[in-house]
């Protein structure tokens, strides 16, 4: 494990000028896999003046920057505009859509994967352990669903209050528990006792889950993308600081935790950038212009 300096990361407008002019040859573009909540941004939203440039500056050198993020669709479009993405890929909902980004379509995007599921087994054996929890769910449309009128800035659409049982019967693309009621370390516990099967999952800073299909994490959507613009594994470039960012991480040739990331997130990485209060992913991203 190696900490990234300040001298291997250093960079200068003079740079970022040279960098605009100056395109990337396609066999030194990287593939650069960026994670949103925690990373681009802090943990109220807010993105840095030198976050944005940074990234600014990798797409505008030819680089393919990917966000990587557990936010639906919606939530994600804003961070994809701000960080001036025209064209490429996106990965949204933990790996459960993957968008194609081209400002000559209508909308500026198009859906090319989608990977869906049966909620009901899991959500029956959450409900059996966490009666009090509350649930939402992303529906095969991008609607959300939810008890408890339940609402995340991560949904990015107004979640639709819904009964139980209307959520049993949903084709679910991403589903969302959260327990006001418990202690992170009481909602890591009751999820192990429960043994999910047929679903993947990952636990957050909080007492919160997210839900995607079998087998479907930010890593596969973002192997899969690898192949369809054939860059080679060596040239692949991760940051993250959630634990739904482990194989992500460990996919990458190059995987970056977060200074804030928890020790299982560290243990997965081969550096350890600044915190996101102290624009770590800015660092990483101007080490990639030198």
């Amino acid at each position: 494990m190696t900490t990234l300096t300040e001298s291997s990361v250093a960079g200068n407008d003079d740079r970022r000028d040279n960098t605009r002019n100056n395109g990337t040859t396609a066999a030194h573009k990287l593939m650069v896999a960026l994670d949103v909540d925690g990373t681009l941004v802090d943990h109220d939203g807010h993105m840095s003046v030198p976050v944005r440039e940074a990234a600014q500056d990798v797409v505008a050198a030819g680089h393919h920057v990917t966000i990587a993020t557990g936010r639906s669709l919606n939530a994600t479009l804003p961070i994809i505009e701000h960080i001036g993405i025209d064209n490429g890929y996106a990965v949204c909902s933990n790996g459960g859509v993957t968008l194609r980004l081209d400002s000559g379509l209508p909308d500026g995007y198009e859906i090319v994967h989608k990977a869906t599921f049966d909620p009901g087994p899991a959500l029956r054996a959450l409900r059996k352990r966490l009666p009090s929890a509350k649930y939402a769910l992303e529906d095969e449309d991008g609607n959300f669903l939810s008890t408890e009128r339940f609402q995340d800035m991560s949904f990015g659409v107004e979640a639709i209050g819904v009964d139980f049982q209307t959520m049993l019967e949903a084709t679910a693309v991403r589903v969302v528990v959260f327990s006001a009621e418990n202690t992170p370390e009481e909602f890591n516990t009751a999820i192990r006792h429960i043994g999910l099967a047929g679903v993947t999952y990952s636990v957050g800073w909080t007492a919160w889950l997210d839900i995607a299909a079998a087998g479907v994490t930010k890593a596969s959507a973002l192997e899969h993308l690898r192949g369809r613009l054939e860059i080679e594994a060596h040239r692949t470039v991760a940051v993250g600081d959630g634990r739904n960012d482990i194989e992500m991480l460990t996919w990458a040739a190059r995987g970056v935790a977060m200074g804030q990331a928890p020790a299982e997130v560290i243990a997965a990485a081969n550096e350890v950038t600044h915190s996101v209060f102290d624009d770590g992913a800015a660092h990483v991203l101007r080490s990639l212009l030198l």
